[in-house]
């Protein structure tokens, strides 16, 4: 995992956490899919205190709505959640410094609850906030990004925004794995980046943005270290048959469609809801 650079119980394990960031991405060649994409920035992004996240909306959130914040489960101030471990509704007063669209910092965002996280079958934490999607933009001219409702297509033009390091990384979607196993966990139809995307600590969080579209794809989330085969920093593919592919250097991010059919009315996470198949805290059906 693009493991939090601070203040985790596994910090021995951070992936990038001392180097310094690289040259920008901006810098290299656009690739010939790109020419016509819309100019993604980092309006909407935000810094947690170890890694990166966004405040997002499904399409049908409305402005009064208490605003979400979507970054990683293993970016969770209580540490990294235990494989079936699902937290729902979980008190949080965490804050977060909301970035302009040229990465300076607009404000402070303020949870009032972790209202979804887990690291079983996605890398998934939703906060909710004390502030309406009406009062950031009110108050910062900020508006939040949206979530696709379909899932991300091969191919396709992406930015991984990291708030953190407040740095763009461009690349494609090479194609899904499977199942990505890493460690104690395994992950669902991950999105797999082509060789551009980078990503380093610290970008753990960062909204997997859709270049034509503006909208949120995926969350960033991991990548194959060292070569090392389905262990922490060095995740691993392994396919309908079983069969286990390691790609060192690539990188990964966990598609967020699958929110979408959980949230219901007054922007609450729902997941008894007809289409919702994120997880469920044990017990619940």
């Amino acid at each position: 995992m693009k493991k939090p650079l601070v203040g985790a119980c596994f910090a021995a394990l951070i992936l990038g956490a001392t180097a310094a960031p690289a040259t920008a991405v901006g810098n290299e060649p656009p690739a010939q899919s790109e020419v016509k994409a819309k100019a993604v920035n980092f309006a909407g992004t935000v810094a947690l205190s170890n890694c990166s996240g966004s405040v997002v909306r499904v399409p049908s959130s409305q402005p009064g709505d208490p605003a979400l914040v979507l970054s990683n489960g293993h970016c969770l101030e209580g540490g990294f959640p235990a494989p079936g471990q699902v937290i729902v509704n979980k008190a949080s007063s965490r804050s977060f410094t909301l970035l302009n669209a040229s990465g300076g910092n607009a404000g402070t965002v303020r949870a009032s609850k972790i209202a979804y996280g887990t690291m079983t079958d996605t890398d998934m934490s939703l906060y909710q906030l004390t502030s309406t999607y009406r009062d950031i933009e009110s108050r910062y001219g900020i508006k939040a990004l949206e979530l696709n409702a379909a899932r991300p297509e091969q191919g396709r033009a992406i930015t991984v925004a990291s708030g953190y390091w407040k740095r763009l990384y461009k690349c494609n979607i090479d194609g899904f794995a499977y199942r990505l196993k890493e460690g104690s966990w395994t992950w669902k139809d991950s999105v797999r980046y082509t060789p551009a995307c980078q990503t380093i600590g610290g970008t753990s969080g960062s909204p997997v943005i859709d270049d034509a579209t503006g909208k949120v794809v995926a969350v960033n989330n991991t990548g194959n270290e060292s070569g090392g085969r389905c262990t922490d920093n060095n995740p691993c593919e392994v396919d309908e048959n079983g069969r286990v592919t390691v790609r060192e250097g690539i990188n990964y991010a966990q598609q967020t469609y699958w929110i979408v059919p959980c949230v219901g009315a007054g922007n609450k996470i729902d997941l008894s809801r007809a289409g919702c198949q994120l997880p469920k805290p044990a017990g619940v059906k």
